[in-house]
């Protein structure tokens, strides 16, 4: 069995990685041009939430399938798992496009009157109605990465700030920087913003449906929400447009008023690379292993991949679903 393994890249893949191997007994080296937890990172501006079922309106079968492990892997490593459920709601003039989202996913149940007030009472104001995915989750996406980071450090796993990789056992999860050896990786645009409010108060990922921008809003507690949704082919990683910051902000305040008063914290953006077929891939490519490709499901596919790679790597199962060999 291979005793020691490089992982370059420090991401929510990396980590996720690198705790696998560990709990099996093997030693490794991380390295990073950013090894501590931060903005250089596409994670840092992940949503964190736990949605396969909610997911499955556009993402392919294994996405909801394997996705439902991610809670129980997440609380496993001892991070805080919020276990809330998930609602999707519309505005009156969209109401049929919750009833499609309803014939398109599954793991849900209508919720109306008496339980969406119980539920989020802020948004039985304005909504009558909503869609209760009850088995959903969500994590505080930096305070998870933040806290593996740490055990990972505690249990004797090295950071390295760089960006060659050694000579060894390799696995690669660089994201969208491994498009040098993994040409079909491209990437997809992502923004949100994050807002304070006092006003508003929500307990669990809430999803809005709209024809032209659909909105999550993900609660962080102390009055602090996350807001994203955008999804655009390019691989530009630092520029946040006027244009989605306002539809972002314009969504958050169709499903409630008060966001308009709210303090605007933090804009963020990053791409998320993907394949051509937006499912992961584990590729054995020469002597390096590669783990890439979650498009917008790092931290509900994180555990799942990193479990396969570590199969791989002990030798446990040498072909795991998402498999590939590149012989190229």
């Amino acid at each position: 069995m291979t005793r020691a393994v490089t992982i370059r890249g420090a991401g929510v893949v990396g980590l996720c990685v690198a705790s696998e191997l560990m709990a099996r007994g093997v030693a490794v080296t991380l390295i990073d041009p950013w090894p501590e937890p931060g903005e250089g990172a596409c994670s840092w501006w992940a949503g964190g939430m736990l949605a396969p079922f909610c997911e499955g309106f556009t993402a392919e079968e294994p996405v909801v399938r394997l996705g439902q492990e991610a809670a129980d892997w997440w609380a496993a490593q001892g991070v805080a798992v919020q276990r809330r459920g998930s609602l999707v709601v519309t505005l009156d003039r969209d109401r049929r496009e919750l009833d499609v989202f309803a014939r398109r996913t599954k793991g849900h149940r209508m919720v109306s009157g008496a339980e969406l007030a119980a539920l989020e009472p802020d948004l039985a104001e304005r909504h009558d109605r909503a869609l209760f995915f009850d088995a959903e989750a969500h994590i505080d996406p930096r305070a998870a990465l933040a806290h593996l980071h740490r055990r990972l450090r505690e249990g004797g796993a090295r950071f390295v700030e760089g960006s060659d990789a050694p000579d060894g056992p390799v696995i690669d999860c660089r994201g969208l920087a491994a498009q040098d050896s993994l040409p079909d990786l491209r990437g997809v645009k992502g923004e949100m913003v994050v807002l304070h409010t006092r006003d508003v108060t929500l307990r669990r990922p809430v999803r809005l449906l709209h024809p032209r921008f659909p909105l999550y809003i993900v609660p962080r507690g102390d009055g602090i929400f996350m807001l994203g949704a955008t999804q655009i082919e390019s691989a530009e990683r630092h520029r946040a447009t006027a244009r989605s910051v306002m539809e972002l902000l314009s969504a958050a305040y169709a499903l409630h008023p008060a966001f308009a008063e709210a303090e605007l914290m933090e804009i963020g953006v990053d791409a998320r690379p993907a394949f051509p077929d937006n499912l992961p891939r584990v590729i054995r490519k020469g002597d390096a292993l590669y783990v890439n490709g979650l498009f917008r499901h790092g931290f509900l596919l994180s555990p799942v991949l990193a479990g396969m790679a570590a199969d791989v790597v002990t030798g446990r199962n040498e072909t795991p679903e998402f498999w590939h060999e590149d012989h190229g």
